[in-house]
């Protein structure tokens, strides 16, 4: 029975031991960073109108800072979603890169194979 190229694809990543990019503790900190993208702007929010309730510039101070670290839970956050994402997405680009050009060299060997064993025309007014 001979295999399918996408069932020799998988074989080909299970033996380079790439991690399946939905497991591990890759796809807790994409969670972790989809999260923080979330808060981060639920604190700023909140945190305005907290400024906006009160007129204590101590309260308004606080607020301030809960607004600025909402922005930094907002960054935080989308910094850690891109990379993960990005690092999944590049990890399995890299593997499928690697299969093409491999099967690119074995269909490039395989027609050097056919070239090679092809007869070569002989020249009867060379002899």
């Amino acid at each position: 029975m001979t295999e399918t190229r996408a069932d020799r694809f998988v074989r080909e990543l299970q033996e380079l031991k790439i991690p399946d990019p939905a497991a591990g503790r890759s796809g807790l900190w994409l969670r972790t960073g989809v999260v923080l993208l979330a808060l981060g702007p639920v604190a700023a929010v909140i945190a305005y109108f907290i400024s906006h309730g009160t007129t204590d510039p101590l309260v308004q101070r606080d607020a301030i800072t809960i607004g600025l670290a909402g922005i930094a839970v907002t960054v935080a956050g989308s910094a850690l979603f891109l990379r993960y994402s990005l690092t999944n997405f590049l990890r399995f680009w890299l593997a499928r890169q690697s299969y093409d050009l491999d099967a690119l060299g074995h269909r490039v060997a395989g027609e050097q194979r056919l070239d090679d064993a092809a007869p070569t025309p002989v020249n009867s007014a060379s002899h």
